[in-house]
């Protein structure tokens, strides 16, 4: 995804943690999905993100934010909102969202050689 880069953001900035398991078939959740990353890449105070899915649909995506301000007005979004009532009704058997501020960040990259 959009992951952020610690030398440009230095913490604290806080973070949301979606942790969700996929129903079965798509039924439009891959252009939604894409949808909602396009528009939250446009909101105010919004860092990067990173998320993963496994074969087994469970999926964690982590959303940074530069405050919990900017945090609760993505959540206010009326097409953000919309979205999150298609995934309880369509997309989703269960899901936990974590709030978490991000007080360091230590970081590894393997160098070539």
């Amino acid at each position: 995804m959009s992951g952020i880069d610690p030398a440009q953001t230095p913490p604290p900035f806080h973070a949301v943690i979606f942790v969700s398991q996929r129903t079965p078939g798509d039924n439009g959740y891959g252009d939604e999905s894409a949808r909602m990353v396009a528009m939250v890449k446009e909101q105010p105070g919004f860092i990067g993100m990173e998320s993963v899915r496994g074969a087994d649909g469970k999926g964690i995506t982590v959303a940074f934010f530069d405050s919990e301000d900017a945090i609760r007005e993505w959540g206010r979004v009326a097409e953000h909102r919309q979205a999150q009532a298609s995934g309880r009704a369509s997309w989703y058997e269960n899901y936990q969202l974590y709030y978490s501020t991000v007080e360091r960040i230590r970081s590894w990259e393997k160098r070539a050689d």
